[in-house]
């Protein structure tokens, strides 16, 4: 019994050193095809022109490298590795066209990069670089990514890059962009997103930009001249301190910031004085159309995409007056005094409607105005007309041969513009208090956008004839919106409900110009007609 007490001791040794043995055979069968892999994607890289060595936790290039032939290597992936900086022996690969650095700890670029002279795409995001280098503008680049990383500025040699079409450098310590960056003339993307920007270069406008996006930094003003931006389909601005253009203008898109800043440009720039004359050729024919009638400003205005005109047609060109050739000397002088003498008054008017007609160009022209701003603006439109009808006004120094404004193009005329937007003011005025009578409510500032899901107009027939729409859907406190189908099935029933009530078709509106708000003067004549025949049924029957 006392020799079996040792022999076991052998015995449960035998395990844990064949366990050692097989252990270390292991750690050195597991160092092999890690090595194995670097060879072979060397090997590949020889082979293909295409250096594969990402996520490899490599810290310097692979010293092995020289016994390969990577003289042709056009692309070279080095990314999610631990490189301190670019190797050398990459700046050696002169065939390089695409070099991926993305995620390593790289804090300075050499300026043997220079020697990549066939290099087009550069990733150097997520690294940890404070410097972008003059000599990486001496690169023929089409794409450069620089995002996250500690860049404060951008080199001021950055416009040599004639061929740029990508440039990102969102995500760093950036306060100002270069002004050479305007010379970028290839550029299709910008991306300066979360920087500490806080002016946009006005030299931007000039370039062929398809996306652009400055979100998440400081800027306060957008510049009138990046209405010229013809060719930006995508514009991302969100959490900026906006001030020009107000941010309910941000909102609604880009097509609703171009005609802000289309309508500032024409509000900056327009002429002092368009009625000054500094001279008066006798004996040259000019054009006889005034420019009052003309609706090129309306077009304008109105149109989705910037322009670069940037003068109202309210403003009378020089050329647009009109000399007989019969005209005497103490003729020409006596129309010019009389034309400076009466050019206040017509100056006047001309900046009444000048002024309401600006205001009246936007989506929602009626529905933005205060209600003292509505009675003032009916006022004055009315003094314009007034003015504009006047015999002893100026109109008629426009034309020597004396003719009145009505006799040129009696569909364009500049009064009949300002009646039929006085009309169009004082049937939005009567639509509110027709309904806020009725329903005994009082309705906010912008009537559009409280009519749009048809609830109050629903209630309104219900409230002239009780049950003509059955079914109202109504927003509650757990959703304070109704979506877009509900609103069409409430607006559909209020215009169901008008047609029995025996409103004729000419006189309703269509859905679109309650739910999208863009024709609350034709609400205004549906709602309208409605009243009448409901009035003129009681009638008959008392």
């Amino acid at each position: 019994m006392a020799t079996l007490g040792p022999e076991p001791r052998p015995h449960s040794q035998l395990p844990s050193a064949a366990l050692q043995t097989n252990l270390s055979g292991l750690g050195s069968s597991t160092n092999l095809p890690l090595n194995r892999g670097l060879e072979r994607a060397l090997e590949d890289a020889a082979n293909s022109g295409f250096l594969n060595l990402s996520a490899r936790k490599l810290k310097e290039f692979p010293r092995t490298a020289s016994n390969y032939d990577l003289t042709d290597t056009v692309e070279a992936d080095l990314s999610k590795n631990r490189l301190m900086d670019i190797p050398s022996e990459v700046c050696h690969l002169v065939s390089l066209e695409m070099l991926n650095l993305y995620h390593n700890c790289i804090k300075s670029i050499p300026d043997t990069i220079i020697s990549l002279q066939s290099l087009t795409c550069l990733n150097i995001s997520r690294n940890q670089l404070s410097v972008l280098p003059a000599c990486v503008c001496g690169l023929p680049l089409r794409v450069l990514n620089a995002s996250n990383n500690k860049l404060n500025a951008l080199p001021e040699s950055i416009g040599q890059l004639t061929n740029l079409m990508e440039l990102d450098v969102s995500c760093n310590e950036i306060t100002a962009l270069p002004r050479h960056t305007g010379q970028l003339k290839a550029l299709r993307e910008l991306n300066v997103h979360r920087n500490l920007l806080c002016v946009l270069p006005e030299d931007l406008a000039d370039l062929p930009l398809v996306k652009f996006d400055f979100s998440c930094n400081k800027v306060s003003t957008i510049p009138v001249c990046y209405r010229k931006m013809t060719q930006l389909q995508s514009l991302q601005l969100e959490n900026n301190p906006l001030q020009s253009p107000p941010a309910q203008i941000c909102m609604k898109g880009k097509i609703h910031i171009f005609k802000y800043l289309t309508m500032e440009a024409c509000r900056s720039d327009k002429m002092v004085d368009a009625l000054y004359l500094p001279d008066i050729d006798q004996h040259k024919k000019l054009d006889s159309d005034s420019g009052v009638g003309s609706d090129n400003g309306d077009k304008r205005l109105s149109a989705t995409e910037p322009s670069d005109e940037d003068s109202l047609s309210l403003n009378v060109p020089m050329t647009n007056i009109t000399e007989e050739e019969g005209l005497s000397k103490d003729d020409s002088s006596e129309h010019i005094s009389a034309l400076t003498g009466a050019a206040h008054t017509r100056k006047h008017a001309l900046t009444c409607v000048d002024r309401i007609l600006k205001a009246c160009r936007d989506k929602h022209p009626l529905t933005r105005l205060t209600q003292q701003s509505k009675v003032n603006m009916i006022n004055q439109l009315k003094e314009a007309v007034e003015m504009l009808q006047d015999p002893n006004s100026c109109v008629t120094v426009f034309f020597r041969t004396h003719k009145t404004l009505e006799s040129v193009d009696p569909q364009f005329t500049m009064r009949r513009k300002m009646e039929q937007l006085r009309e169009e003011l004082e049937l939005i005025e009567q639509l509110r208090e027709s309904i806020e009578s009725r329903l005994k409510v009082v309705l906010p500032e912008d009537l559009g956008s409280s009519l749009m899901d048809g609830v109050v107009l629903c209630h309104l027939v219900n409230h002239i004839r009780p049950r003509s729409v059955a079914s109202i859907h109504v927003p509650s406190p757990a959703v304070p919106k109704l979506s877009m189908a509900k609103c069409r099935r409430n607006v559909e029933n209020f215009l169901d409900a008008c047609r029995k009530m025996g409103v004729p078709e000419d006189k309703l509106c269509l859905p679109h110009h309650i739910l999208e708000e863009k024709g609350l003067i034709k609400v205004g004549i549906t709602v309208q007609a409605l009243l009448d025949e409901t009035s003129a049924s009681e009638t008959l029957i008392t």
